[in-house]
């Protein structure tokens, strides 16, 4: 069975009691779920008929319900990223910081420079990015595996530079020892396009230091992020994997409040698939953790707009954000910052009681 929350009100106010509930402690209120169960019939089940239609359900599936629900609607966690608190009640910016030759939008832009990486990095998070992602190797299509070694070199004299600049910090790895040296130098939480599945002691360095994580889907992470052989079913697919793969995480001894998912679009995915992702995102709170999109520059934009390249899709970049953000997206990893921030705040100030109230 799936919940997934739909009917989004701009405010509760003036609503009668249990007509509507909050989205996971955030800025959004939903009057309805669409449940689903695979291969099953679209039901539409009002908030406020939420327990009279759990009656009706058998004890397993009332039970997964509730689950979903109590998912669903409590507030995430605060994370803790060295001397910064992370809140998720209201939307967050991730900034992307590539020291790449090969990154498909800025990759060689700061390679070799790592006290010009950090001042960009420093400057993003002057511009509003709540955290740095700071990866050392490309997972665009094609690009070459590159070795730990030199990824480590990439990375830590960066990491470095930021954390003593007082910036949080992730970093965008797959490598266990990549992850070990840039805790070790200062990182606040790990990004995994892999969900911790690539490297068979990554896991182990994520529970062991007890540091925050990004479990990103891709179809075939042992192999490489763009594999797999498509899907039956893209949605309830990539969030089958995801809750599998959360409770995996947590049973190696990684705590669940730390774990932050992210449906990874465009990693091994046709543009359908992307789109019903995106459009489909509310589902995924229904894992109980902080959802990230990651849809910045990505190919759908393209795919969208004419084939318009990587350094022009600015506007889709920030059409695609505060579309995850109006799912109740937490987070956002974004290449424009500054642009994204603005969205943002207006976005909020449209929802702000104080500002709008006649």
């Amino acid at each position: 069975m799936y919940l997934r929350p739909v009917r989004f009100v701009d405010t509760p106010v003036g609503l009668p009691d249990g007509s509507v509930a909050r989205l996971a402690g955030g800025m959004l209120w939903f009057a309805a779920y669409e449940v689903r169960e695979r291969g099953g019939a679209r039901t539409i089940v009002p908030v406020e008929s939420f327990d009279a239609w759990l009656a009706n359900l058998s004890p397993a599936k009332a039970e997964r319900a509730r689950l979903l629900h109590r998912r669903i609607t409590t507030p995430r966690a605060p994370l803790t990223l060295g001397e910064r608190i992370l809140r998720f009640d209201q939307p967050q910016v991730m900034a992307i910081l590539n020291v790449t030759p090969d990154s498909f939008s800025d990759g060689g832009r700061h390679v070799d420079d790592p006290a010009g990486a950090a001042a960009v990095g420093v400057a993003m998070a002057a511009a509003g990015a709540a955290l740095i992602d700071l990866g050392g190797e490309s997972t665009k299509p094609g690009a070459a595996t590159v070795w730990e070694g030199d990824e480590i070199a990439r990375v830590v004299p960066v990491v470095e530079r930021l954390a003593a600049a007082g910036v949080a910090i992730s970093v965008d790895t797959r490598k266990a020892a990549v992850m070990d040296a840039a805790l070790a130098a200062g990182a606040h939480l790990v990004n995994d396009v892999a969900a911790l599945a690539y490297d068979p002691r990554a896991l182990e360095v994520v529970a062991t230091s007890g540091c925050p994580v990004v479990l990103m889907h891709s179809p075939a992470p042992a192999q490489g992020p763009h594999g797999g052989d498509g899907y039956r079913d893209p949605l309830h697919d990539v969030f089958d994997w995801l809750e599998a793969r959360v409770e995996a995480v947590v049973a190696a001894g990684v705590d669940r409040a730390k774990i932050v998912i992210d449906p990874g679009i465009g990693f091994g995915k046709a543009l359908s698939d992307n789109l019903a992702l995106v459009n489909g995102l509310a589902l995924f709170h229904g894992l109980g953790c902080p959802v990230l999109l990651g849809a910045s520059r990505k190919r759908i934009i393209g795919a969208l707009s004419n084939e318009a390249p990587a350094d022009q899709r600015l506007g889709g970049s920030v059409a695609l954000a505060l579309a995850g953000v109006e799912r109740g997206a937490q987070i956002v990893r974004v290449h424009d910052v500054a642009e994204t921030v603005q969205a943002i705040r207006v976005w909020r100030g449209l929802r702000d009681a104080a500002l709008v109230a006649p």
